[in-house]
C-alpha cells in the first residue's frame, strides 16, 4: 500500500510539474474565491465566505475576505461575522510548478469577528460575546478548469471554519 501511494505522489507531482507555459498566478491578477465551510467552530451551520484578492506581484497577493456563519436550533440562535483583510504568497515560481491551471499558495488574515447570540426562551440576547480581532492563517489549492474559472479548497483558521471549499474565478 505504501508503494502505492508513493507512486500515486510522484504521479500527481509529476503532472503538476509538466510542461505549461503560462503562470497560474501573477501580477495583476484579480481573484475571486467563493465557497463553504466543511465544518463550524460553533454549534451548527454551514459557514459561507468569500475573498477579493490582487496581486502585488508575480508571488504575493493582497486583499479582503469576510466569513458569514448563522444557526439556530432549540430556542438559541447564533451570528458569527468575520471580515478583514488578507495576504497571500503563491508558491507556483519558487517550487517550480509550471502548470498554468494549479495555484499553490498560503498566507495570513487579520481583522474583525462579530459574535452575537440569543436564547428565546429566556429572552437573553448579547452582542459582544467572542467578538474582537481575529487573526487566521490558510493554505490553499486552486485549479483552474478554464482561463476564468476554477474549483480551490483552503485549510487552516479561514473564518468561522478550518476547511473550505468553492468556486475561483480570475476576473483579469
Amino acid at each position: 500500500m505504501k508503494k502505492l501511494v508513493v507512486l500515486l505522489f510522484m504521479f500527481i507531482a509529476a503532472f503538476i510539474t509538466s510542461n505549461a507555459q503560462a503562470q497560474a498566478f501573477q501580477n495583476g491578477d484579480k481573484l475571486l474565491n467563493l465557497g463553504l465551510g466543511l465544518n463550524s467552530y460553533y454549534s451548527g451551520g454551514v459557514p459561507f465566505g468569500a475573498s477579493f484578492e490582487v496581486g502585488i506581484d508575480d508571488d504575493l497577493s493582497v486583499g479582503a475576505n469576510v466569513d458569514y456563519l448563522s444557526n439556530s436550533n432549540y430556542g438559541y440562535r447564533f451570528t458569527a461575522l468575520y471580515f478583514g483583510g488578507r495576504g497571500s504568497y503563491h508558491f507556483n515560481r519558487v517550487l517550480n510548478i509550471k502548470d498554468e491551471k494549479f495555484d499553490l499558495y498560503a498566507g495570513a488574515d487579520l481583522g474583525y469577528r462579530s459574535f452575537s447570540w440569543a436564547d428565546s426562551y429566556s429572552g437573553l440576547s448579547i452582542d459582544s460575546y467572542g467578538s474582537g480581532i481575529y487573526l487566521g492563517v490558510h493554505l490553499g489549492a486552486k485549479y483552474y478548469f478554464s482561463d476564468k474559472v476554477g474549483a480551490f479548497a483552503e485549510l487552516g483558521a479561514v473564518g468561522s471554519t478550518n476547511a473550505r471549499i468553492g468556486v475561483g474565478f480570475k476576473l483579469k
